[in-house]
């Protein structure tokens, strides 16, 4: 899959290419394309903002080098064409199962104040945010977004890793324990050394569904 993101600092990105998604990019398990809108701008300062009509505080970005950007790179409207704003849908984890299904994701970031509509109106699909708080921009939001959908690009992942995780089953995750058995005079559970996988399966649903209740009983319901 291609996931491009079009954003006013493309540098802010280099966390993105670290870790399990870098080791997926450079494997070619999947694509993560940077785009500059400055490079899109007709305006011979690379300005890209501009003060809102109306009147109020800050800057917005403007329309032109951002519907020009997204023209360029998808032509024929083949991209799931997604806004990370805090005006959208609250993104959860079942959305990522619709969009790794698709073959190309273009991301876009807006910054100061927000867009200008008209951008949104013409050019964008939906509009999605990672929470119920206010960010600088767009950045921080599309990578969390990247960053859970490229975790279930093909071969990115290995099939095992990706089930008894957070949130299936809409359950959050059991307690992980490795080596020593005791640190700190705290052992890990004997189950989990029984050897008995039929006990441990059950602990480990108990333990989900322990933690669940107590921190997420909205998932319950």
């Amino acid at each position: 899959m291609k996931i491009t993101i079009l954003t006013l600092f493309p540098e802010m990105f280099a966390p993105l290419f670290g870790s399990i998604v870098g080791r997926g990019v450079k494997e070619g398990k999947l694509s993560i394309e940077l785009v500059n809108i400055r490079d899109y701008t007709e305006n011979k300062q690379k300005k890209c903002d501009d003060y809102p009509f109306g009147g109020g505080a800050g800057l917005v970005m403007t329309a032109q080098p951002i519907g020009s950007a997204i023209e360029a790179i998808d032509p024929d409207h083949k991209a799931r064409r997604i806004y990370l704003s805090p005006k959208g849908k609250v993104f959860r984890q079942e959305m990522v199962y619709s969009l790794v299904e698709e073959e190309h994701l273009l991301l876009l970031c807006g910054h100061y104040e927000g867009i200008d509509q008209r951008a949104i109106d013409l050019f964008i699909d939906e509009e999605l945010s990672i929470g119920d708080y206010v960010l600088t921009g767009g950045e921080l939001p599309a990578m969390v977004v990247a960053d859970c959908v490229a975790r279930y690009a093909e071969g990115v992942l290995s099939p095992e890793s990706l089930v008894q995780e957070s949130f299936s089953e809409n359950l959050l995750e059991y307690p992980h324990y490795t080596r020593p058995v005791e640190y700190r005079g705290l052992r890990v559970p004997e189950v989990l050394r029984s050897g008995d996988h039929a006990k441990i399966d059950a602990w480990r649903r108990e333990q989900a569904v322990a933690i669940t209740r107590k921190n997420r009983p909205d998932l319950l319901r």
